[in-house]
């Protein structure tokens, strides 16, 4: 949507082939239904943010940045707000507002909208110069057709052909695909001969070695999470996390993802600092009174104030002290064993969820091939990409989606640009 409106902008003749019964299904469902929009931070941080190709995508948030994204919104009469983390959502909460704000963006720039229509096939220019591009036609929806031929257009029953001068792919990647980014364009692009990076998942939830199924729906807060590769750290933040009956999930645990893409995540190991706001030196004098306290209780009962309930006999299992031995006789060593656990309780991943499970998609489109300037593949002028097509991925907390703007700008001005150029317009 943000680079059909770009190109109409500056006056290119625009049709958005929309495969869904109407535009912007998956930006509905963003941020649990209220559309964290964008971060409000500088582009450098922005880019900070990006795990994969940061440096592809300088100048594209550069040149529409944050603050960019947040203006046009609220030009378009949606008011925002920035809550924790600087994240970025209407002040209703509802992403329909942006959604819709978007979709008047199209019909107030001239934006020939076509819903229920997915595009299959692209066909590169011939001796006319003209890309074809072909579609099915799908369920109908609230802004179909008129059923007006466009210029170039051909079809008959189920099937349509466009011819375009441009064409800006941006068919997402393969994460949620009941919202229509189940692979199209990156299969389209591979019949092209374009490069695809692998397509696995980001930003989703660990499957892991460990039964957590009793603990489900347990949520540690202020927690730090570190990520290993044999004894580099890939990440670590402090956040929040929970347990679920496969595994492990939340803010924390999804980041940590992201970071996990370059090896087999069972070759990366996991731990949490239960007690990062405590220095070894605190811990060890919180422990040695709640020793003291307890002293004439199994040392499984001394831990209540420490932990919930729920995760002492993890604990207590990876210290290795025998659960009914009396507090007040566990050893120093075997006190310094469960200070080593409560700064570093051991997770072993074994597996991402599907990709179906996903935020977001890593891999894609290779960034390589593609001018980082116009969003154009250089092997095939007059094709280009945006969103998360790319092999472009980062955080949670609005980064996305202001990838997905930036890089829907970047290509619907050039886009734009070139097709009027190409048809002797003047700007």
């Amino acid at each position: 949507m943000m680079a059909a409106v770009s190109a109409a902008e500056v006056g290119a003749s625009v049709t958005l082939l929309e495969r869904n019964p109407f535009p912007g299904k998956k930006l509905r469902i963003t941020g649990k239904g209220r559309c964290n929009v964008t971060n409000n931070c500088s582009p450098r941080e922005v880019v900070e943010a990006v795990t994969a190709n940061p440096k592809f995508l300088y100048g594209a948030v550069n040149r529409f940045s944050p603050s960019d994204t947040m203006a046009f919104f609220e030009n378009a009469g949606v008011p925002l707000k920035t809550e924790r983390g600087r994240r970025v959502f209407p002040v209703s909460d509802k992403a329909a507002d942006i959604q819709a704000a978007m979709v008047r963006r199209l019909r107030e720039s001239g934006v020939r909208l076509l819903c229920g229509t997915r595009a299959t096939s692209l066909t590169p220019p011939g001796e006319d110069g003209k890309w074809i591009v072909r579609a099915e036609r799908q369920a109908r929806g609230e802004d179909r057709d008129s059923g007006e031929k466009g210029s170039g257009e051909m079809g008959s029953g189920g099937t349509r052909q466009f011819s375009a001068d441009r064409v800006i792919l941006a068919t997402g990647g393969v994460s949620y695909p009941l919202t229509g980014s189940d692979g199209d364009g990156h299969r389209m692009l591979k019949k092209l001969g374009i490069p695809v990076t692998e397509l696995k998942p980001s930003l989703v939830p660990i499957e892991t070695k460990e039964n957590f199924a009793p603990l489900s729906g347990l949520t540690l807060k202020n927690v730090t999470l570190t990520a290993w590769l044999g004894e580099s750290a890939v990440f670590s933040e402090m956040g929040e996390m929970l347990f679920t009956h496969f595994g492990v999930s939340g803010p924390l645990v999804l980041s940590a993802s992201a970071n996990m893409q370059k090896r087999p995540v069972e070759e990366y190991r996991m731990t949490v600092n239960l007690k990062p706001a405590l220095t070894p030196e605190e811990l060890d004098r919180r422990v040695r009174s709640d020793f003291e306290k307890y002293a004439a209780k199994d040392f499984v009962n001394a831990l209540t104030d420490l932990l919930p309930k729920a995760m002492i006999p993890y604990v207590v299992k990876q210290c290795g002290v025998d659960p009914r031995k009396k507090t007040g006789e566990v050893t120093r060593e075997e006190r310094a064993a469960l200070e080593d656990v409560l700064t570093g309780f051991r997770i072993v991943p074994t597996g991402f969820r599907p990709v179906a499970e996903a935020i977001i998609t890593a891999g894609g489109a290779d960034v390589r091939q593609i001018d980082p300037k116009t969003m154009e593949f250089r092997s095939h002028p007059g094709l280009y990409a945006a969103g998360e097509l790319l092999d472009v991925n980062a955080y949670t907390g609005g980064y996305n989606l202001q990838i997905a703007f930036s890089t829907g700008r970047a290509s619907g001005l050039a886009a734009g640009r070139a097709a009027g150029l190409a048809a002797g317009a003047e700007y």
